[in-house]
Order: structure tokens, then C-alpha cells, then sequence
């Protein structure tokens, strides 16, 4: 019960890393809040997944890089669980995989400025109840293209290195406050929004690897729940790989 009585909203919590993150997090006791955008479906099926574990948790409508939804959001968490604890921020864009030259400004910002605004509003919308506590926990979910990247993957390295710039920024603005930001950066992971990639190029990625294979949802999942617990009480402004031996520091 690494997360009893905690209060945990995760962005993009309806499939994949998020949907497993909401999972474990209930697990470990804290009360989960399950973000979607548009798969109410999807969110209500991981809902009851956790209900039926005896879990706790409800899930939410709101496109995080709307500030108005955001608001409305934390309206309906505060009325319903009080002040967030711990802030997973997931939700992903979907984006062009083509050479940086092949990609128009308009292709290219809407991942870039898309990523920091989700980013923006989620914590904007957190970081006052969490002062007001002298407590909080904040982990951004970037990826490994951040710090290596691939061909094709211009807008979304340039985004997810943006993401862990601002991680390092908050980490040194809210440690004061008793506040911990810090980001897991998966390698490749197996979910559903990786499935358009060719089996080949999978099979190259987990042969890469030291661990000779891909991550899976609940890898990442247990990384996160790693930052998000007193485990980890003593870091912050930190880059976790979860990457099988990709990366290695």
C-alpha cells in the first residue's frame, strides 16, 4: 500500500502506460482518477477493473491542452476525492512520423505546442493545492527519443526534450514546497498506440536492448509508481530510463 490514501489523477489514463499506471496506483491505495479525452468506453472499463479489485476511482472527461476542461476537471476531483497528491502526466498526441523536412510548421507545432500545453495546464491545475499542503508529487511521462533520437521522430523528440527541461525547472521551483517533479522516459513499449509500427522495426528495437525486448505498459507503470511513492521520497528534477538497458548512465 505504497500509495494509501493518496489522491492521483493520471492524464491519458484510458489506454496503455496510463491505463496500467491507474491500475497499479489502486492497487498500492491511493484513490485514482482516470483521465480520457474520448474513449469514455475504454476509461469506464479501467474503472471498473479497479472497482472490482476493491480499488477506488472514477473517471473524468477533459482534452488537457484545453484550460477550461482542465478547470472543469479539477472542479469534479476536488468535489469528489479533495486535492491531488500526485500528478501523473500522460496524455500523448498523436503526430507525423516523416523526416524533419517532409513535415509543414503546422505538423510540427501541433506536437510540440500541444505537449507543453497539457503539460501546463495539468500542472498549473495541481501545483496550488499541492503548495498548500507542503506536499505533492509530479512525474511526466517523456521517452527515450528525448535523449536519443530516431528519423522521423523530429517533433516528438523536440517535445519530450521540452518536457524534461520543464520537469528540472518545477523540480527546483517547488522543492521548497515539499513538491518532487521527475520523468520516466520509456523506450519502446508494446500498447496500442505503437501498433501501427512494423513487426521488424519492433523486433530491431528489443534487439537493441540489453534485456533483448520491448517494454510493456506495466513496466513503465511500475517506474512510475516507483517516483510517485516515499520510495523515491529523496529524488527529484530526475530522468528515469525505462528503457531495458538502452540508456545506460
Amino acid at each position: 500500500m505504497l500509495l494509501k490514501d493518496k489522491i492521483a489523477l493520471v492524464t491519458g489514463a484510458s489506454r496503455g502506460i496510463g491505463a496500467e499506471t491507474a491500475k497499479l496506483f489502486a492497487l498500492e491505495g491511493a484513490k485514482v482518477v482516470v483521465n480520457f479525452n474520448k474513449n469514455e468506453e475504454a476509461a469506464r472499463q479501467i474503472v471498473e477493473e479497479i472497482t472490482s479489485k476493491n480499488g477506488i476511482a472514477f473517471a473524468v472527461q477533459a482534452d488537457v491542452t484545453d484550460e477550461v476542461q482542465v478547470a472543469r476537471m479539477m472542479e469534479i476531483v476536488g468535489s469528489t476525492f479533495g486535492v491531488v497528491d500526485i500528478l501523473v502526466i500522460n496524455a500523448g498526441l498523436h503526430f507525423k512520423v516523416a523526416p524533419f523536412m517532409q513535415l509543414t510548421w503546422e505538423e510540427f507545432s501541433w506536437k510540440y505546442y500541444g505537449e507543453m500545453k497539457s503539460f501546463y495546464n495539468s500542472a498549473k491545475a495541481v501545483i496550488p493545492g499541492m503548495v498548500a499542503k507542503q506536499n505533492g508529487v509530479i512525474v511526466a511521462v517523456s521517452s527515450g527519443l528525448s535523449r536519443h533520437p530516431g528519423i522521423g521522430f523530429s517533433s516528438h523528440s523536440a517535445s519530450k526534450s521540452a518536457v524534461d527541461a520543464l520537469v528540472k525547472s518545477l523540480a527546483l521551483e517547488l522543492g521548497p514546497s515539499g513538491i518532487r517533479v521527475n520523468t520516466v522516459a520509456p523506450g519502446l513499449t508494446i500498447t496500442d498506440a505503437t501498433s501501427w509500427m512494423p513487426k521488424e522495426h519492433q523486433e530491431m528495437a528489443a534487439s537493441r536492448t540489453a534485456l533483448k525486448r520491448n517494454g510493456k505498459p506495466e513496466d513503465i507503470a511500475g517506474a512510475i509508481l516507483f517516483m510517485a511513492s516515499e520510495l523515491s521520497g529523496h529524488v527529484t528534477g530526475t530522468y528515469l530510463s525505462v528503457d531495458g538497458g538502452v540508456a545506460m548512465i
